[in-house]
Order: C-alpha cells, then structure tokens, then sequence
C-alpha cells in the first residue's frame, strides 16, 4: 500500500538518484557547451550539434512509454543509467584520440536516446509512488531537484573545466550514473500489468492505437495543452539554452565564471518556482497559467532592450541574468503544474505511454527552436534585441490567445473536456 508521506522510502532513493544523474548530467552537458563554444566559437554548430542529438530522441520516445508501461519500471531505470555511465566512459577514453567533436555529437546522441526510455518512465513513477494528494507536491519536487541540478552544476563544470579541462568530467559523471543506477536498484514497485501473450507487432499497434484513442476522444484538452507546451518549449530552447551562453560568451565576450554564475541564478529561480507551486498547490488552478504564460514573453523584451541602450557589458549581462531567471522560475511553475494535470486525467495503464508524448512533444519543438535560434543569434549578432523583442511578443500574443483555454481547463479528470 502507498505511504501517506511525500518522503516514503521509494520516492526518497528515486530522488536521490535523480539528484546524482542530473548533477553528472548536466555538470557534462555544461562543460561540452563552453568546450564546443571555445573550440568553433559559432552558435549554430553548437545549436546543430544539440538539435542533431535530439532527433533519435524524437523517434524513440513513445516507444520508452510503451516500455515504462509494459516492463518493470525500476529495472528499466538501473538499465538506462548503467548504460549511460558506460557511454561516458567509453566516450572519455575515445576523446584523447582525436576527432573530438564527433566524439561529443555522438555521445549526445546516445544520452538523449537513453533519456527517451528513461523521462516517461521517472514520470510515470512518481503517481504510482505516492497518493493522489501527493502527486503535485512529488512533481514540484523533482521539478526542484532538476532546479537544483542546474544551479550546482555550472558550478562545479565551470571548476573542473576551466581548472582540470573536459576529461575529470567525464569520470565524474561515469560515477554519478552509476550510483544512480545503484539506489534505483533499492526502489521497489509493483509489477506493471501486461499482456506477454501478445507479439511485439501486436503490442506496439494495440499501444498507440490505445493513447491516440485516448487522446483525441477522451482528453483532447491534453493534446491543446500539450501544444502550448511544446510552443513555450521553442521559444525557450532557442532563447535560454541556446541563445545565453551564446549572448554572454561570445557576444558580451565574458568569462565561463560569469556563464557558469548566472546558469546557477538560474537554477536558484527555479527551485522557487517549483517551491511556490508546491506551497500554493492547493490554490493554483489552470486559469493562472495564462499569467505564467505572459511572464515568459514579457521576459525577452527587457532582455532585448539591453541592447538597444548603450550599456557596458557587465550592464547587459546583469539585465539579461535577471530577464532569464524570472523565465525560469515561470517555466518551472508552467512544467510542474502542466504534468499534474496530464497526470490527474490519464489511467494508470496509460500513464507511461502519455507521458513520452509529452516528453516527445516537448522534443519535437526544442531542436527546431535551437536550430533557427542559433542562425537567428548568428545573423543578427551585432543586433540580437531584433530575435530577442520580437521572440517575446509572439510568446505574450499566444498567453492571451490561450487565455479561454486555461480558464476552460478544469483539474478534475472526472470533468468532460472541450
């Protein structure tokens, strides 16, 4: 039977383990940006090279929810992070050898593969951890622990890169997969319900035949909000992951500290904003995200006016700090509450297959957003409020237009949809 308490022993070492992943994840991820940065110093192969990644991703995440409902969930977890500590090492022993870049493409290729299988399959966890009531509250906190993730890591990348260069990296993340991979193996969870009778053919066609049905009759409201999401996904992809490193590395011309400082802010502002939806999360409603929306846009126009007006450097970089950390915060609250109300509307038999929908959804927008921002950040580098001003009033226009569907939009999966 499900504990009562948030903390109950499965939720506890299923955060731990996110904790360790996440903290070599992207302590990895941050030291490859400023390695690719400073080796070619251009932001589209640096939005290339992260859009590439993610196609295989694109293609193979709504078999991951397939898998997270059909094979037993903590067994494909301890499965994905092992493999993953050995693409690392195997990618760490291959770099010294030459050909880095290709190198680095094809290690992220073969993390955001393993990432497909293992998102949906987390997210499909955390319902079947805890109790309904809880549910938010379990979201708000791996939602914080992705934020505190990031705050440490750039960090702790920026020292070991700039100190030891890229390889102390590589090890060090090797050994956080693998001590993920080692408290999943403490996680127990009931078997997952499935029909082993059935061939591979039968169960994949039976599967997507089963969430399309879902989602297009009995919950069409997922599929808008998931639309919506994968918008505020483009926009933010383009502009936060690949547009400021780009800004402040090589169009202020400012340090990896400084870089590596304000991705910390950043994650500072989305630990509050996973904590205020956990605080609030008995007086949020659907109709609030039309404001969380708003601030998303109403971000990127300060951000761009900075350069319009004739600052210094440290002036814009200040500007932009604080722009992007109140984006952060508000993609934080928007991601939380969005999952808990997909939760609260799908059975428990679909749950992993609909959440790799959100995961693929979501996957679909980022690379096209980074790939027409980096040439965006490229071609008007010596005028960026022209991607930066524009980018924010597209976001605010959508919050207003999608502000009858939020206000529509009730949280009970007992309600019927528009």
């Amino acid at each position: 039977m499900t504990s009562k308490r948030l903390f109950n022993s499965n939720f506890t070492f299923l955060i731990l383990g996110q904790i360790s992943s996440l903290v070599g994840n992207y302590t990895l991820k941050f030291a490859l940006s400023m390695y690719i940065l400073e080796q070619t110093g251009s932001a589209t192969l640096f939005a290339s090279l992260l859009a590439a990644a993610m196609v295989p991703t694109i293609l193979i995440s709504p078999f991951g929810g397939i898998l997270a409902d059909r094979a037993d969930r903590r067994m494909v977890m301890v499965g994905l992070d092992a493999c993953s500590g050995a693409a690392v090492l195997l990618a760490a022993l291959a770099l010294p050898k030459g050909h880095d870049i290709a190198v680095i493409a094809v290690l992220l290729v073969v993390l955001s593969i393993l990432a497909a299988f293992e998102s949906p399959t987390v997210q499909a966890c955390v319902p079947q951890m805890l109790p309904e009531e809880r549910v938010l509250q379990g979201n708000a906190v791996v939602n914080q622990v992705s934020a505190i993730a990031s705050m440490v890591t750039p960090f702790l990348g920026s020292l070991f890169y700039t100190a030891f260069g890229i390889q102390p990296v590589f090890y060090a993340t090797v050994a956080c997969f693998f001590l993920t991979a080692l408290l999943e193996c403490l996680i127990h969870l009931p078997p997952v319900a499935s029909e082993h009778h059935l061939g591979l053919r039968a169960i994949l066609r039976d599967d997507f035949a089963a969430t399309l049905r879902f989602l297009r009759r009995e919950q069409p409201a997922i599929v808008k909000l998931l639309l919506l999401a994968a918008l505020a996904s483009f926009f933010v992809a383009g502009t936060v992951v690949v547009g400021f490193p780009y800004l402040v590395r090589t169009v202020l011309g400012l340090s990896a500290s400084h870089y590596g400082a304000a991705e910390s802010a950043m994650g500072v502002a989305a630990i509050l904003g996973g904590l205020l939806v956990g605080l609030l999360a008995q007086k949020f409603r659907p109709r609030h995200l039309t404001a969380v929306f708003l601030l998303l846009g109403l971000c990127l126009l300060p951000a761009g006016a900075a350069f319009l007006a004739p600052l210094s450097s440290w002036s814009r970089y200040l500007i932009l700090l604080a722009a992007f950390c109140v984006c952060q915060m508000g993609c934080s609250v928007f991601s939380t509450y969005s999952i808990t109300l997909i939760q609260a509307r799908t059975p428990a038999q679909l749950m992993g297959k609909v959440m790799s929908c959100v995961f693929t959804l979501s996957m679909c927008a980022q690379p096209l957003g980074q790939l027409i921002y980096g040439a965006l950040f490229d071609r008007f580098a010596a005028c960026v409020y022209l991607v930066l001003i524009p980018s924010g009033l597209i976001l605010c226009v959508i919050g207003c237009g999608s502000a009858g569907f939020f206000a529509r939009l009730r949280e009970n999966q007992a309600d019927p949809v528009e």
